[in-house]
């Protein structure tokens, strides 16, 4: 929760506007500010103060605890024009929050962090457990000192900076590996989640011997419980409380699989025991193995005194699985490019696109990034290249224009991607959609998209979908209009629709759609000259009821048509 403080008008004002922008997200506090600013720091996640920063520092003081502890504190000035990251710009989320901030009230986000400043990832923001010393390491990646990376495999980091790498020969070490190392001065580790612990416990046994026996059996094989991804079991012992709780004291997920699963496999230390009691001859090792990877340890029982074991426990490694994000970057205005596209972009570690499009977003990225671009034509290319670096471990982006699932470069990749990589879908504004809102409401009924190139898709099929969406009487936008080597398939397209609708059929043309020389008018299916259309342009025509007013498209929702003089209709739910 993010606690609000204000003492003037002013800053009541905004921060009442913010407390409305994010409704159950916020706690207002009332009373003296003193009392106030005491009760939110001991009770929030997070503190937006409305005073001086002087003024919040002499308040925060006395009741400063840790780092990792303390709430993350943004203080708003009385003009509300900055928003600054006072106090746990890491982990408190004190940066993230004075740019969210900032994006509410329109005031511009203060961030002091010297790594958030420099553009390098914080090595407490990996999203991965860090031990060491971070303030020492960090420092001499901000200095451009060597640094001596040492990982255990490649794993899908954010881009680190060039002087971080492997035979960097620098007295800073910043380590990734789940095994238990020791660290001098200037040195960091991180802890991937690469370990999948297998449990097996009978009823009521109790969550110190469950949590005891993992840490012990971690230990002697040399492996760091910061490492575990979750842990697993049988169905069966889904609500098993100790196994529950040594879930939850661990920090990790508790994830389950049916006994008929885990008695298909084959494990080296079967018994009758579980065969017994829930039907597979294995619990730990047979969901360990379930999870996938390498058995490091084997089962081993826990060593209670003056009774009987209770628990068992099988550990394995996991490989790294790379990340690919297939990210939409929008028609091309920069404030049309998504936050989530913004911040995936600033996570991958490589990024494959086209020249041009990367040209678009190249000062977004991270120093450190590897940009694998080609030009037009190497769609495929692209996408095996980007599905190829995931595939060794990497953060990938693969851009494309608009949504990358719409015509672009989500479908030739996801056609390459197997099971053995992680997936994340960006979601942009379409082509379609930023040509819809700059000529008005044109889609307010049943719409479809069509690409009217033929160099993927038979003419046969396209001309069979325009029939189609003709006779159905559905608003159409083309894509790929026309080019100088096509030039007869949209008066083609367009006579198709002629035979269906009147030569007065609104028709929205619009060029560069959301770009510096965006260029657009409103014309009719009659009037319409295909010459003056080409690749850079999208061309929608309208439907039976689509009307032109005030120069602009509109097509009614479905309700009965209201004439200029009558009172508009109600709106319905989305």
């Amino acid at each position: 929760m993010i606690g609000l403080i204000s003492a003037t008008a002013a800053g009541t004002v905004a921060r009442d506007r913010l407390a409305a922008a994010w409704p159950g997200r916020t706690v207002v506090y009332e009373g003296p500010v003193r009392e106030a600013v005491q009760r939110a720091f001991a009770e929030c996640e997070q503190l937006v103060c409305f005073l001086a920063t002087g003024a919040v520092v002499r308040l925060l003081a006395p009741l400063l605890s840790d780092k990792s502890s303390d709430p993350g504190v943004v203080c708003v000035d009385e003009a509300g024009r900055h928003a600054v990251a006072l106090l746990g710009g890491h982990g408190g989320g004190a940066n993230a929050l004075a740019g969210a901030v900032g994006e509410v009230l329109g005031a511009a986000p203060v961030v002091t962090t010297a790594t958030d400043a420099a553009g390098v990832p914080g090595l407490d923001m990996l999203g991965l457990p860090v031990e060491g010393d971070v303030a020492g390491v960090s420092r001499a990646m901000l200095d451009g000192a060597g640094v001596e990376l040492l990982a255990d495999a490649v794993w899908p980091l954010p881009p680190l900076p060039s002087n971080v790498s492997p035979g960097a020969g620098g007295a800073a070490v910043l380590r990734v590996t789940d095994r238990i190392v020791e660290l001098g001065t200037q040195a960091v580790v991180l802890r991937p989640a690469s370990l999948a612990v297998g449990v097996g416990a009978s009823k009521g046994a109790p969550v110190e011997e469950v949590v005891g026996l993992i840490r012990d059996a971690l230990h002697e094989a040399g492996l760091s419980p910061l490492s575990i991804a979750e842990l697993v079991t049988v169905d069966a012992k889904a609500d098993e409380p100790g196994i529950v709780a040594a879930a939850s004291q661990l920090g990790v997920p508790l994830r389950t699989y049916a006994a008929a699963e885990l008695a298909r496999i084959e494990v080296p230390n079967p018994s009758g025991a579980p065969l017994a009691a829930v039907g597979t001859p294995s619990v730990a090792e047979a969901a360990a193995l379930a999870a996938g990877g390498e058995l490091l340890v084997p089962k081993r029982k826990s060593n209670p005194v003056g009774r009987a074991a209770m628990a068992t426990c099988a550990v394995v490694r996991r490989s790294p699985r790379g990340r690919l994000a297939v990210v939409g970057l929008g028609p091309g205005a920069r404030d049309l490019l998504t936050p989530r596209a913004r911040e995936e972009l600033r996570r991958a570690s490589v990024l494959v696109g086209l020249d041009q499009y990367v040209d678009q977003i190249r000062d977004l990225l991270r120093p450190g990034t590897t940009i694998l671009e080609s030009g037009l034509g190497a769609e495929e290319e692209r996408a095996r290249t980007a599905v190829a670096e995931a595939r060794k471990g990497h953060a990938v982006a693969l851009i494309g224009s608009g949504d990358a699932g719409v015509y672009a470069m989500a479908s030739p990749a996801l056609a390459e991607a197997g099971a053995d990589i992680d997936v994340v879908g960006v979601p942009g504004v379409t082509a379609a959609l930023a040509a819809a809102a700059i000529l008005g409401a044109p889609l307010g009924h049943d719409h479809v998209s069509i690409s009217l190139s033929d160099l993927h898709t038979p003419w046969e099929v396209i001309e069979r979908r325009v029939r189609a969406a003709a006779g159905a009487d559905i608003i159409v936008t083309f894509y790929n209009p026309r080019s100088r080597g096509r030039d007869w398939q949209l008066p083609k397209a367009l006579s198709i629709l002629s035979e269906h609708r009147e030569p007065a059929t609104p028709v929205g043309v619009v060029r560069n759609a959301s770009r510096p020389d965006e260029s657009s008018r409103v014309t009719s299916l009659a009037a319409l000259d295909p010459a003056t259309v080409d690749m850079m342009t999208v061309v929608t025509v309208g439907n039976t009821a689509t009307r032109e007013i005030a120069g602009r498209m509109v097509t009614p929702r479905g309700y009965r048509w209201q004439s200029a003089t009558t009172a508009p209709a109600q709106e319905g739910a989305e």
